[in-house]
Order: C-alpha cells, then sequence, then structure tokens
C-alpha cells in the first residue's frame, strides 16, 4: 500500500485508527522493519490481527501530523537507552555488573554472556539480564577507558 493512500488519527480511547478509503482499521500499530539501522524508513502499519494494512517507506514522505502520530506511537512502545558513556564493570568474567550512563541517566545492569553483546552493522546492542536492550551507537566514539572494558568482553 503506498503512504498517500490512507489517513491516520486518534480515535476518542487514544488508538491510532488509519483510514483507507472505506475501510477503517482501528487500533493500529506502527513497527519498524529496521529500528536501529534505519528508524525513519520502513514502517509497517499492522492491525490488531497482526497484518499490514499499511507501509510507509519513509516518514520524510508523509504528512506532519502521520509522522507525529507514528513517532509518538512508537516512542511509548520502544525502550532502548543509548550508552554513552562505560564508567565500570565489577568483573571481566561473566556475569558481571555494568555501570554506564545512557540517554536516559546512569544505571547499572547485569551481563550474563558474552554472547549478549552483539553486532548490528556499526552500532553494538548489549541485552542485560532483564531482557532489556541498550544500544552503543557508535562504539569508536566511546572514550578509550570505555572502549577498552568493551574490548575485552567482544
Amino acid at each position: 500500500m503506498q503512504t498517500s493512500n490512507f489517513e491516520l488519527s486518534r480515535n476518542a480511547f487514544g488508538k491510532l485508527t488509519l483510514t483507507t478509503g472505506e475501510e477503517v482499521h482501528e487500533g493500529v500499530t506502527p513497527v519498524r522493519a529496521f529500528p536501529i539501522q534505519t528508524p525513519n524508513e520502513c514502517i509497517a502499519l499492522v492491525s490488531t490481527d497482526g497484518r499490514e494494512v499499511a507501509w510507509i517507506e519513509r516518514l520524510e514522505d508523509v504528512s506532519l501530523q502521520v509522522r507525529d502520530l507514528v513517532l509518538n506511537e512508537l516512542a511509548g512502545r520502544e525502550f532502548v537507552p543509548e550508552i554513552l558513556q562505560i564508567i565500570g564493570v565489577s568483573s571481566f568474567s561473566t556475569p558481571c555488573t555494568w555501570t554506564v550512563a545512557t540517554d536516559r541517566g546512569e544505571t547499572n545492569f547485569v551481563l550474563r554472556v558474552e554472547e549478549d553483546i552483539r553486532r548490528i552493522g556499526d552500532s553494538l546492542l548489549v541485552t542485560d539480564n532483564h531482557g532489556i536492550n541498550f544500544l552503543i551507537r557508535q562504539p569508536t566514539k566511546l572514550d578509550k577507558h570505555g572502549r577498552k572494558i568493551l574490548d575485552r568482553f567482544l
């Protein structure tokens, strides 16, 4: 489905409503195909029964109203703090506790195994013992101390 052939709004209950011609889909959910590498491209709008009912190739191609609705809905569903600095680790063997500064503040988490650090393109995705994902967008931009710690686990 082309991006220009639908309207998107919120209903009285705060759910996204997609209208395509005569069809109305209540409670659609935006889903990013590539949330880390291209977060503003390839977004599906999925109905409550899991069917794709619309596709947004690029967010910049839709109206500002649709873009705001999609981004607000995604922000409420996605929680991936970005690690800005690795302050320290309790041990260089797993499991260990990491202390990091993120874009949402300083926190601690437990890294269970080294395999919980995964490469995604030029970025790293670190998963803690609770299943929360932390993103290191550009590992080479970390300070020397943080890169040294990270290298011990990679």
